[in-house]
């Protein structure tokens, strides 16, 4: 009975693994992994915690967009008109309700 258990809970785990890659996150006739979507937050918020230490207070804002950690598939909306407000946007989309695809702009789950 434990070995079932185990299995189930294994097989489980799997597949939502399986699905969290499949949810796209929609941002005007764009649309994103969630594992991108992820990267992108911890990116602007690497970005926020440097530019709110005084020490490490720099004199230009460099944009997200020119940050080569920045995942390739944002590159197509870095060259929209309008892209510091659709990352932001993205910046904040929750993360735990997009996991249960409970957010409107997450699918597929």
């Amino acid at each position: 009975m434990k070995t079932n258990m185990l299995s189930a809970i294994a097989f489980l785990f799997l597949a939502f693994t399986w699905t969290s890659d499949a949810v796209q996150v929609q941002e005007g006739d764009l649309s994103f992994s969630l594992e991108a979507v992820k990267q992108l937050q911890e990116l602007i918020d690497s970005k926020a915690a440097v530019q709110q230490s005084p020490g490490l207070r720099s004199s230009t804002d460099v944009s997200v967009c020119a940050d080569p950690a920045l995942p390739e598939e944002f590159l197509p909306l870095c060259q929209q008109k309008g892209a510091s407000m659709s990352l932001s946007r993205l910046g904040v989309v929750p993360m735990d309700v997009c996991e249960i695809c409970a957010f409107a702009a997450c699918t597929g789950c």
